[in-house]
């Protein structure tokens, strides 16, 4: 794969990523600012999409419109949904889907799927970096909604309608967006709380710790894709 874009939903969730690889060139399309650089011979480009699902379908379609990569990968924290899924540990996504919608808008209307697969390759390069690092990794299913989960009653309606190993603004939107486009996709995220009551306290405690560590390991996954 020789140009790849990193998706991030906020600054802080790429500034290590920024940091290692450097300033590069910046451009501007849609509003976004994507920048790019050389790293091993590739073309890595990250850019900070914004919060929630719109931003975050735009970004993506800007990326693939103007960039046409050969994969996405969606980087950054979320909150925990999996009872075997601790702070820190890592969630590499299988599938996304949005919790905040009906599936049945999705999978009855255009596009007629409503939950979007991960590419394997991608996955088992993140799966393949995570053990390189001693990271705790799982593969599973990522969810998405237009709200912060902080809450542990919302959290356990969540887990029981989907079950799902993690809960982020962002990844079922860049997986929307990708398999409209036929591109390879995945979602690597670092786990910043629980999802639960006391999710506000861990975030701000963890955010960045868990933002280097995702960064890490991505960045690590374009030297091996």
């Amino acid at each position: 794969m020789d140009t790849i874009v990193i998706i991030g939903a906020m600054p802080s969730e790429l500034a290590d990523i920024r940091n290692m690889l450097g300033e590069g060139e910046i451009r501007r399309f849609s509003g976004f600012d994507f920048h790019i650089n050389e790293l091993g011979g590739k073309t890595v480009i990250n850019v900070c999409c914004g919060i929630a699902k719109v931003n975050a379908a735009l970004c993506t379609q800007a990326a693939i419109d103007n960039f046409h990569p050969d994969c996405v990968i969606n980087t950054g924290i979320a909150g925990g949904m999996n009872s075997d899924v601790k702070v820190c540990d890592i969630v590499i996504s299988t599938e996304v889907l949005p919790h905040d919608l009906d599936l049945h808008f999705l999978n009855d209307y255009p596009p007629y799927c409503g939950i979007f697969k991960s590419d394997e390759r991608l996955m088992e390069t993140a799966e393949k970096v995570c053990g390189e690092f001693g990271v705790k990794s799982f593969r599973g299913r990522i969810v998405s909604g237009e709200a912060f989960i902080s809450d542990s009653k919302v959290k356990a309606e969540i887990q029981s309608r989907l079950n799902p190993h993690a809960v982020d603004m962002e990844s079922a939107a860049v997986g929307h967006a990708c398999y409209l486009n036929d591109m390879p996709y995945v979602s690597v995220r670092c786990i910043s709380d629980n999802a639960d009551d006391e999710g506000a306290m861990s975030f701000d405690e963890f955010e960045k710790i868990a933002a280097k560590r995702v960064a890490e390991i991505v960045l690590r996954m374009t030297e091996l894709l």
